[in-house]
């Protein structure tokens, strides 16, 4: 209260609704392997916690795999395969925007459905992204400092949430790991990737 802050915010519940599309489009999975990064500390306990609450919800199984940096990524593909994972849930972080195409790369070797927050990711050839429109966010963000530089105050002015989200679907992945998008999620697309 009283404080200068103000801004948009990109801490929001996803989880459900990601594990949600998973599961329309790869109904019989019952094992989710969750790529995460503990060297990120805005991750680990809002993530994990919504992430276990939205896959008990689905009925869904988590093997959580950690990766802190690009030399971890085999090891975590390789224990998804030994634990029998059927889809991939990668949680959003630097490390895994940086080497996204790598990651889509080896989703696909191992032939795992994958769901990103990014729609980047998608277009490195992830399966799937839902997540807040960056573009929208940075224009929210604009207007918030055309507001401050016109003279209002930062504390008068509230953090925003994300008001748009887009579902991103790469049908030439989703092809070669032999899935039927269902017209429910293709309905709901945005963006499809040919």
């Amino acid at each position: 209260p009283g404080g200068n802050v103000t801004g948009t915010s990109s801490m929001f519940e996803l989880a459900g609704k990601q594990l949600e599309l998973l599961k329309e489009i790869v109904p019989k999975v019952s094992r989710v392997a969750v790529l995460w990064n503990p060297a990120n500390p805005v991750w680990q306990a809002q993530m994990l916690k919504q992430t276990e609450v939205a896959a008990r919800a689905l009925g869904l199984q988590l093997q959580l795999l950690e990766a802190r940096g690009p030399d971890e990524l085999e090891g975590a593909f390789a224990a998804m395969t030994r634990e029998r994972a059927g889809v991939l849930f990668v949680f959003a972080d630097p490390v895994f925007f940086r080497d996204r195409t790598r990651l889509a790369d080896l989703a696909a070797k191992r032939r795992l459905p994958a769901v990103y927050e990014l729609k980047e990711h998608a277009e490195a050839g992830g399966l799937m992204a839902y997540g807040a429109s960056l573009p929208h966010m940075y224009r929210r963000a604009a207007i918030l400092v055309d507001k401050i530089l016109k003279g209002a105050k930062p504390a008068d002015l509230p953090v925003e949430q994300p008001t748009k989200f887009e579902l991103v679907i790469n049908m030439k992945t989703a092809k070669a790991l032999g899935l039927t998008i269902p017209p429910s999620v293709m309905i709901r697309t945005d963006e499809v990737i040919q």
